[in-house]
């Protein structure tokens, strides 16, 4: 079982920065592959960024490239999201999604999901 804690929403205006954490309770961190997702109110949740166990492989939405970038520490079993040049758009909850197949992370099917951090983006 892995259970996994985002922290570091809030509040900012456009063109702002923020940065999501999210910490997994699990001893084989490094075997997962971690995601980010994202869910506006009224629409259905979406990926935004998901990167590898080695950290060697990032995937990126096409709304957020350039913008987001996705990074990992393996020994404080912790997945960030460092988001720039925030839109108003870009407001929703934010999900951390774990699995040890990568596919099932970026097509939203993965076994491990975190109870989501609002992040609201003014204009």
């Amino acid at each position: 079982q892995v259970q996994l804690v985002e922290s570091g929403g809030g509040l900012v205006q456009a063109g702002g920065s923020l940065r999501l954490s999210c910490e997994a309770s699990v001893r084989t961190f490094s075997r997962y592959t971690m995601g980010w997702f994202r869910q506006a109110p009224g629409k259905e949740r979406e990926f935004a960024a998901a990167i590898a166990w080695s950290g060697g492989n990032t995937y990126y939405a096409n709304s957020v490239k350039g913008r987001f970038t996705i990074s990992r520490d393996n020994a404080k079993s912790t997945v960030y999201l460092q988001m720039n040049s925030l839109k108003p758009e870009d407001s929703a909850v934010y999900y951390c999604a774990a699995d040890t197949t990568t596919a099932h992370v970026t097509t939203g099917r993965a076994d491990y999901w975190g109870q989501g951090a609002q992040v609201t983006v003014s204009s």
